[in-house]
This record gives C-alpha cells, structure tokens and sequence, in this order.
C-alpha cells in the first residue's frame, strides 16, 4: 500500500536530512528528485558551509541552482585529497634577507567561482613592499610603492582581494592589490599584536589588537574606526572571529588574564548598544584557541599550567541572554579533560566541525573527543613535528625537515586520512630557519621560510592539473 506525501511535506521531512542523504534521496524517483533538488534546502547548506552565500546571488556564484555550486565547491574543496605527490607542481618565491615571514592568500574564499583554480598569494616581499604572486606562473601580479618605514604585521581580505598592513610607527593601510597607493591610512596608539579583516553581514572590517590592550575597528574600504575597547591592563596577542563572525575572542597568554569574548554586533553598530557586550572565561594562560568550524557559538581554549605543565583543553559554548532590557553574554563549559602523559606536551591545535579536538607534539598526531576520549593517533618519532594546519577539510603537520603530511577529514566518521606526503626539495639546516606557518588553499600549499642571513623565499605546492 502506497502512502502520498505532499511536496510541502516531504520538502519538511528533507529539511531533517546531511547533504549526503539528499542525494541519496534524489535517486529514489523523479518526484523525489524535484523536492531533494529544491533551492530552500541547499541553500541552507551553502550557508551554513560558506558565509558568504548568503550575501550573494547564484548568478554571481556562476551557477544556475544551490546543489550545483554545493557539489562544484564541496569537489573543490577534496580535491588535493584525490592528489598524489606528483600532481603538484613545487616553486620557490625569494624575497629580501631579514624579512617577516608573512604570506597571505588572496584567493580561496571569494564570492564567485571564476580562477578559482588560480592561487594568489600576499608576500612582504621586503622590509618595506608588499606584492602580490600568481604562485601557479611564480610570477609577481602586482608590486606596492616602497613604504618609508618597515612593515611589521599583513593580512588579507580574499573577498575583496584587499591587503593590510601594519608598520613601525603603528599606520595601518588598506591596499586594493591593483592599485598603487593605499585606499586608506589610520593610526593605533600603540604597536600591532594582532591583526585580522573579516567579511561580516554588517560590512568589511579589519579588527587590530595593540600592546596597550586596546582593540580597534575599522571599516573598510576607508578604515574609519568603528570602535575602541579596552579590554586587557596588557597586549592581545590572540585574536579570533567565531565562523559566521558572531563573536570576537581576545586574549592575552598571562597567569592573570582571563579570555575575553565580545558580541561582535554590539562593536559594530554603536548607537544600538550602550557598551559593548562581552564576557570572560575562567581559563588563564592560554595559549591556543580554535572555533568550532560551521558550528558558530563553540570554542576550545588549550592552556598548560601548574607545577607540572599539565595541558588542559576546555570548550564551550557562548549564547546570548537577555535579562530585562540588558543583553548579556555567557559562555558555558561543556567539556573539560587534562592532556594524559605522552611524554610529550601538546605544541600546536585544532578542531573539526565534529568536535574533534587535533593536537600535535613533537612526534605524534593526536585525534581526541571534547571530553578527552581518545580516538586516534600517527606516531612520527623520530621525526619531529614542526607546525601544524587545521581547518574543516584538511589536517597538514609540517616538518623540522621542512616536509609535509596532508590529511582529510572523513566525512561520516570522526577520524584523519592521511593521503600523502610532499617532501622538502632541498636540504634545510634544522635550526638555521624560523617556524612560519603552513597555509592552504583548495589547489595549492605554501609557506614562507625567513632566514635572519640568507635570503627568505615561500614554498609553494601547486596542483598541476589547472595548470
């Protein structure tokens, strides 16, 4: 006996279901077809997944349904996990002896699907110039006039292929990586700690943290300040916007200062609130944090402490309550465990969109549950673990050899793939370079090695097959 169902009703059944169920669901008949295909539902997942899909149309994306750009993004996305080493191309970007190791993308996370396939990288190329590399060609796209003093700090705004700088002398500029001279200059009061643009439903912004504890708002593209907040006696030295850029965590690694976060509305639109609005987390000394990917009000703080540096890793969840007419801020604990002894302590963290907490220390890889379960490990010894990249699909560990593992994350288990192993193309003394950080986009790896003596240069993996 056949039973029917509405559209409007089997529409709010689909409604319950992951995306790899939809599509599962689609191949049942045409009606089903229709109804697992509808734009309501995709779009929801391409929100939820990618920002900047709700501030845009699908004619700009460059697609004519949701689950068309949903199934284009999300292949993208696991591309260079279907890779084998030979697939990627290696290239070497030198820039001037003594110069901050910065590189930045400016591709990977822009609003339509045109060159997607390209990388585009943001360099301090000297102490004072910024350029921009097709790193696929290895030929510079565009060079800034030499600045009059050193450049300390840079971030980027892929969304708008902006750049931002911040010098010696605390200017901070905003460069539209086409044009010669900056779009815009202002000052901090004291010296740049930390550094971060971010594309929110209220605008462009570029968020600054000084030594004096002070945070900055600008707006882009003129960087009027917004706001100033003082949030710490002392500097921010960490800085974090939640996944759909509800909050700002800010913190300070000091046995008396607590984490900070701010409701990030409440810093934006300042004639609607009478202060900012924020809250602190009883967790001292920390020294890594991490929101949780597409899960926008959770984070994981990491810190090590007491006699016997024991690590201990806490999340929680940040909700919004109103009592009376006054909106507050609150952030729950809901998981707590100490690091067991490895004989090592955790260097480097991350978290998946599965609550999975990633950790490295010098010679293994760990993969534990929020509440501490531990679910699985890769031993390394005697290599030794340099840095490690986390973000929703990929899990790259860099080594002192300066050698790479990529691995992803699988999709409907709580576990790492290791996928393969991108060797050093030449012999780097262990101690003779900084430890900068490993990046990543959709069809490329890079990442800058600065030497106090020799000349610096950026490593870069590039897939091959667009090229």
């Amino acid at each position: 006996m056949e039973f029917y169902l509405s559209p409007v009703t089997s529409l709010k059944i689909f409604s319950y279901l992951d995306a790899f169920s939809l599509l599962q669901a689609a191949q049942v008949n045409k009606d089903w077809n229709a109804i697992a295909s509808s734009d309501i539902l995709w779009k929801k997942f391409c929100v939820k997944r990618w920002l900047f899909c709700d501030l845009v149309t699908l004619q700009l994306l460059g697609t004519e349904t949701w689950k068309q750009f949903f199934v284009y993004q999300t292949w993208q996305e696991h591309i260079k996990s279907r890779a084998r080493p030979e697939d990627f191309t290696y290239k070497e970007i030198y820039v001037e002896p003594g110069t901050h190791g910065y590189a930045c993308y400016l591709s990977g996370r822009g609003l339509t699907r045109i060159r997607q396939d390209r990388s585009v990288v943001c360099i301090l190329s000297s102490r004072a110039k910024i350029s921009t590399w097709d790193i696929h060609e290895g030929v510079m796209t565009w060079v800034s006039p030499e600045q009059p003093t050193y450049i300390k700090m840079l971030t980027t705004l892929p969304e708008m292929h902006i750049a931002v700088t911040v010098d010696i002398e605390q200017t901070i500029k905003l460069w539209d990586c086409h044009k010669t001279e900056a779009l815009a200059t202002n000052r901090l009061l004291f010296p740049c700690e930390s550094l971060e643009a971010v594309f929110t439903k209220d605008g462009p912004i570029v968020l600054a943290g000084d030594t004096g504890g002070d945070l900055y708002i600008f707006r882009i593209p003129d960087l009027h300040l917004i706001s100033k907040v003082h949030v710490f006696q002392y500097g921010i030295n960490q800085l974090y916007c939640s996944p759909q850029r509800k909050w700002v965590f800010v913190s300070k690694k000091h046995p008396h200062i607590s984490p900070q976060v701010y409701f990030l509305s409440s810093l934006l639109r300042t004639s609607e609130f009478s202060a900012p609005v924020s809250t602190i987390l009883s967790f001292s000394l920390c020294q890594g944090a991490c929101w949780t990917p597409r899960r926008e009000d959770r984070i994981t703080l990491m810190a090590r402490r007491g006699p016997k540096q024991a690590t201990k890793f806490s999340t929680f969840d940040m909700k919004l309550e109103e009592i009376g007419n006054q909106l507050t801020v609150k952030g729950y604990l809901v998981a707590y465990f100490v690091f067991q002894d490895y004989g090592e302590f955790p260097e480097w963290m991350g978290v998946s969109d599965k609550n999975v907490i990633v950790c490295s220390t010098v010679s293994s890889l760990l993969l534990f549950s929020m509440e501490g379960n531990h679910l699985q490990r890769f031993q390394y010894y005697p290599e030794e673990i340099l840095r490690l990249w986390v973000d929703p699909v990929y899990v790259i560990v860099t080594f002192l050899d300066g050698s790479l593992d990529v691995y992803a994350w699988e999709e409907r288990s709580l576990r790492l793939r290791r996928c393969y192993r991108l060797p050093n193309f030449r012999y780097l003394p262990q101690s003779s370079y900084a430890n900068t950080k490993t990046l990543c986009d959709n069809v490329s790896i890079i990442r800058m090695m600065t030497n106090g003596t020799a000349p610096n240069y950026l490593m870069a993996y590039t897939l091959n097959i667009f090229s």
